[in-house]
């Protein structure tokens, strides 16, 4: 039966069919749904692990145990897991293991649009890029297949607009292979330096052997149309390509994207006039085929940042578009903000009145870096802050420990910021640590961890106590505020700042858009009391605006938390 399927939920639907057995994942946008819509089967055991490093090595130990395995993860997770990934190609594989990393070109989501066909390469493990729903099912599926001939484990990269689109997909049935007896093979699966250099000349064997693949494979096939032009190009990038040239040109589109063919990219260049590399990001494709001695065109017309579209390679490539299927990519502004009632808005408003330097992390409360806030000061990658918190206070002492903090989500903190806090323990700066607990992973759509109690299928599950952690970690100050309390909040980040030692603050509300969480009616104003001071307007809650010099609350927005209440001098806002 046919349907239409979103491509994450497509690529879970191929999991399933191929009978993968073991699933770890971490969230990340856009990969979430993937591990989402495969722990709906009951045949599979799934799990989120802390981060994508254990996701990996979890998926590693199912596979060597003899049953198929999967990890997923977004392109910077893949940062994280590249250290089991590089010694897991030397490895290989027993049963089949695929790994998806799903990439973010334009970084709708994400701190960098990386072009994580460099991991394929430099680790040399194959890479597949399906180009819509069908394909993921089918290439995930097949990836096993490769996985298990090959000995090697399989990449497969989504992106943002394959993860998150929808095409026809024609379903089949689940098939579960037999287990892979597991055996004892110490130097296959040891990688102390002598069974390691024994490992790389098989992997470089592989490599031509895959490469020999690529010439003549599902993955990679040619499309001829008018000859005067040739296009290579894979992923979304052939979607585009064929809604702007149609048959007006020839096609060779790329699903093997590591290893690249080599002979039959020769060929197809010889039968056609013009050649030209559509692919986005990084020149990987284009540098190949100049390295065979090809003459393309490429990013010496199309961007090297940022998502492509139908009009913008119409564009650049001098093809008229008819105005009817010209897509208008013009959309309202739309000012990213914390949502209203977001429990980090209290913490960030005593952050910023207070005049603190807040070193940043990864979530949806890197929010606080907006204006009228304004009050994160960086942001690199998950864990960062703590770990900067401690350079900068090393860097500057007494100048810096009184008025800078780092700020850090319960998930962020599972996932790396446990070591940047063992590392404030160990090595001594006097360092003050806000844990933002909002009881659930935020930005990538409410996922659980290992702070909530709950798992994956929203099972009671192993609960991490962050103020015990906090404390057997070395720190003897370790206090809860509640967000919603400005002036509990104020009074917590002074002491702790003042304070002669380093110190953690738990910041502790559930996010508002949790389910179970019950809101208060919303608040209205008073207009005789409102005095137009507008105070109210310094904490940024979507909720409030101004209106004739005076507050107005929008109570389908409302949650009723009471923060904005204790700025009002006036009682104009009232319950």
């Amino acid at each position: 039966m046919k349907q239409l399927m979103l491509g994450n939920k497509a690529f879970a639907r191929g999991l399933y069919e191929a009978g993968c057995s073991v699933v770890s994942s971490y969230p990340g946008t856009p990969s979430t749904e993937v591990t989402e819509e495969v722990a709906k089967y009951d045949e599979v055991y799934c799990e989120w692990a802390p981060n994508e490093k254990v996701a990996m090595e979890v998926a590693f130990g199912a596979s060597v145990a003899g049953k198929r395995s999967f990890c997923g993860m977004k392109h910077v997770g893949l940062n994280v897991a590249a250290d089991p990934l590089y010694t897991l190609s030397y490895t290989g594989v027993n049963a089949g293991m695929v790994i998806c990393v799903a990439d973010d070109a334009g970084m709708h989501s994400s701190q960098n649009e990386q072009d994580s066909r460099h991991h394929a390469i430099a680790s040399k493990v194959p890479m597949l890029e399906p180009s819509d729903s069908e394909e993921a099912l089918e290439f995930a599926k097949r990836a096993f297949e490769l996985s298990e001939e090959y000995d090697t484990p399989v990449i497969i990269k989504m992106c943002t607009r394959v993860a998150h689109s929808q095409s026809l997909v024609e379903t089949g049935e689940r098939i579960l292979p037999p287990v892979k007896p597991y055996e004892k093979n110490i130097a296959k699966y040891v990688m102390m330096p002598g069974n390691a250099i024994r490992r790389h000349p098989i992997v470089e064997e592989r490599t031509r052997k895959l490469t020999a693949l690529a010439n003549d494979c599902y993955f990679n096939r040619v499309e001829m149309g008018d000859t005067g032009l040739g296009i290579i190009t894979g992923s979304t990038s052939y979607q585009y390509a064929k809604e702007v040239f149609g048959d007006k040109a020839s096609i060779l589109k790329i699903g093997m994207s590591n290893p690249l063919p080599d002979q039959l990219i020769l060929d197809f260049a010889a039968k056609v006039d013009k050649l030209v590399i559509i692919e986005e990001l990084d020149p990987v494709i284009e540098n190949h085929c100049k390295a065979l001695g090809l003459e393309v065109t490429g990013k010496d017309v199309l961007p090297m940042e940022g998502e492509y579209s139908q009009n913008l390679i119409a564009e650049k490539l001098g093809v008229e578009v008819p105005k009817s299927l010209s897509l208008g990519e013009a959309l309202p502004g739309r000012p990213p903000m914390m949502c209203a009632g977001c429990p980090h808005r209290g913490l960030f408003y005593t952050l910023s009145k207070n005049k603190c330097t807040v070193l940043g992390d990864i979530g949806c409360y890197t929010l606080g870096a907006v204006p009228p806030l304004a009050a994160i000061e960086t942001t690199l990658c998950m864990g960062a802050s703590i770990s900067g918190l401690h350079g900068f206070n090393k860097a500057l002492g007494k100048e810096s420990e009184g008025k800078t903090v780092a700020v850090i989500g319960d998930s962020t903190f599972m996932h790396s910021g446990m070591t940047g806090l063992a590392n404030i323990a160990y090595n001594q700066s006097n360092s003050t640590v806000i844990i933002l607990d909002n009881s659930i992973t935020g930005m990538t759509g409410h996922q659980q961890n290992p702070t909530t109690g709950y798992n994956i299928k929203g099972d009671p599950a192993g609960k991490i106590d962050l103020e015990a952690l906090c404390k057997a970690m070395g720190f003897h100050r370790v206090r809860v505020v509640d967000p919603y309390n400005l002036a509990e909040c104020d009074q917590a980040v002074k002491e702790e700042l003042a304070a002669d030692e380093a110190s953690v603050i738990i910041s502790r509300r559930p996010c508002v858009l949790l389910k179970y969480v019950k809101h208060n009616p919303p608040l209205h104003v008073e207009k005789d009391k409102c005095v137009g001071c507008r105070s109210c307007m310094r904490l940024g809650c979507p909720a409030l605006s101004f209106r004739d010099k005076k507050a107005v609350v929008d109570d389908t927005l409302c949650v009723g938390c009471g923060v904005c209440q204790q700025l009002c001098r006036f009682d104009a806002l009232q319950s």
